[in-house]
């Protein structure tokens, strides 16, 4: 899948790039509504991430000309404005969806995977790694059989965990992955985090699924 980002705050659109891609996406990335246009409209692109504030036009014209010539291609705008008038404005021009900054990884990737989604295609909800099981729609999490209560930040991390069973994940990508691209990188949230789930996921007799990979990482064990 080709996704075009129109972004034109370098950070910003450095950090959804390099996750995109490594989510096997392909990515094209400009920082002028001009410019963005003029690729949107050869069709190449499966889904337009497309910011509101953007240098030469910006992105509700950038929108309201593509929907002008019948474009449905899927866009969802990517602004710092979280008013409701602003995202009515963005939804009422033909936006397909709206995230307002600052965002985590792991729910703008759930967007667009919802919106990549080919028609008659199910929604891929439930995650599964060993003997634990996770529902996105309900927000439920079991280990053989037995219900584990979870915080919203919690669960967001087993989540990201689960996409990626047996996968070596660095602080930094987890940091960006749940809790977002502006988050301090100097906090030692994310071991935090983690020690809350290994606490709540720990079963008598069992292993712990979460392992520590010091100075590189944590990883999910995928052999549970």
């Amino acid at each position: 899948m080709r996704i075009l980002v129109v972004e034109d705050e370098r950070a910003i659109a450095d950090f959804i790039s390099r996750g995109l891609e490594s989510e096997g996406y392909a990515v094209t990335w400009v920082a002028d509504g001009i410019e963005g246009e003029a690729l949107a409209r050869t069709g190449r692109f499966d889904l337009l991430l497309l910011d509101i504030m953007l240098p030469g036009k910006d992105g509700l014209e950038v929108l309201a000309s593509l929907r002008k010539e019948d474009d449905s291609t899927p866009v969802i705008m990517l602004t710092a404005k979280g008013e409701i008038s602003d995202r009515v404005a963005g939804l009422d021009t033909g936006a397909t969806d709206y995230v307002v900054k600052p965002f985590a990884f792991e729910e703008l990737l759930a967007r667009i995977r919802a919106h990549l989604r080919q028609p008659g295609q199910a929604a891929a909800t439930e995650l599964e790694v060993g003997d634990v099981k996770l529902d996105l729609l309900r927000r439920a999490v079991e280990r053989s059989g037995k219900s584990i209560n979870l915080s919203a930040r919690e669960f967001d991390l087993l989540a990201f965990l689960m996409r990626h069973p047996g996968q070596v994940l660095s602080r930094e990508q987890l940091l960006n992955g749940v809790w977002g691209y502006d988050y301090d990188p100097g906090t030692n949230i994310v071991g935090v985090y983690i020690a809350y789930l290994r606490r709540k996921l720990a079963m008598e007799g069992k292993p712990d699924p979460i392992e520590t990979l010091r100075s590189v990482g944590y990883r999910l064990r995928d052999d549970l």
